[in-house]
């Protein structure tokens, strides 16, 4: 009898047990989270990056590493998050670029914008902006068409943060809007982009209002004109492309952190009310706008809302202006 009591209650024992949740057994997250950047240190999403993982830290009890993955406009490490565990431990923070830009100019990318990722939130958005190195006569599109079109500017250079971006987007768009003919030189990031405007490299470029306010503030370089829809209300006096008649060039980049598909609903709840507590903070908000971001969280759904509406406007705008990667 006592063996049979014995084993009884080590049989009642496992099978409580085994009715303890996973998820209770091992509580969300257990082990540091990796939050990948895919562009090198320094430039707008990287600084994005860095506060959200300081606010992440704070918010879920486990230390939140930023991981630069730079190169091909996002790809790569976009791509490296796409093939990761969907255990929430491999986050990504990215832009426009890798959800609507890519996909739309590349036609083999290694990723689904819709199918490999699952949106956590969005958490600000930036205006893109046309810059010259201060030496150059141009200040705002008239002067800058008559620069372009002038014989001795064959083919006018201008910089972006990355072949198929956003920065490329816009340059390109416009090129074609006003019936031009620019040569786009792509950087591995914003960086090195600025710093080859800054030194007279290159005359012009464009980046994110976020990348390029500290510089046009200390005067090392100028801005000539705003592509979101609205001027951005860190630099007010500058007109955007509609203000100088082109009312087509009217976009901007926004900032999102998502997971790879097929992320567990519970964590996918967690980390989205972990990431809107970090964006309603006021610390971390007085760092987003200091570097130039309109800050304001949007949800999971809001995400992919945002993704599949975006997405067949930018293929337009692709196809009607001829962008593809070099």
């Amino acid at each position: 009898m006592k063996l049979r009591t014995f084993f009884a209650a080590a049989g009642i024992a496992a099978a409580c047990c085994a009715a303890v949740p996973a998820s209770a057994a091992d509580a969300y997250p257990s082990r540091p989270i990796t939050l990948v950047a895919p562009f090198p240190p320094g430039g707008a999403t990287d600084v994005v990056a860095r506060v959200l993982a300081q606010g992440l830290t704070r918010q879920l009890g486990q230390t939140v590493i930023v991981e630069n993955r730079a190169g091909a406009g996002t790809v790569i490490g976009a791509s490296y998050v796409a093939r990761a565990a969907p255990d929430g431990y491999t986050l990504l923070t990215s832009s426009g670029t890798t959800f609507t830009i890519n996909p739309v100019v590349r036609p083999d990318l290694p990723y689904d914008p819709i199918k490999s990722f699952q949106p956590i939130g969005i958490v600000a958005r930036t205006g893109l902006i046309l810059i010259a190195n201060p030496k150059v006569p141009v200040h705002d599109i008239a002067s800058f068409l008559a620069y372009a079109r002038d014989p001795a500017h064959p083919s006018t250079p201008y910089g972006s943060f990355g072949s198929g971006t956003t920065a490329n987007f816009v340059g390109e768009a416009f090129a074609a809007a006003a019936g031009i003919k620019l040569t786009h030189v792509p950087y591995k990031g914003s960086s090195p982009a600025m710093a080859d405007l800054i030194g007279g490299q290159i005359p012009f470029a464009v980046d994110t209002v976020a990348a390029a306010l500290p510089q046009i503030k200390s005067g090392k370089i100028k801005a000539v004109a705003v592509s979101a829809p609205r001027r951005s209300s860190f630099l007010p006096d500058v007109p955007t492309f509609a203000d100088q008649g082109y009312p087509g060039i009217a976009m901007d980049t926004w900032l999102m952190v998502a997971a790879p598909h097929g992320l567990p609903a519970d964590i996918r709840t967690r980390l989205e009310k972990a990431l809107a507590a970090v964006v309603a903070d006021p610390e971390a908000r007085k760092s987003l706008e200091a570097q130039g971001f309109e800050v304001g969280f949007q949800d999971a759904a809001a995400g992919s809302d945002l993704i599949a509406k975006e997405l067949p406007r930018m293929r337009e705008i692709a196809r009607q202006a001829n962008i593809k990667v070099e």
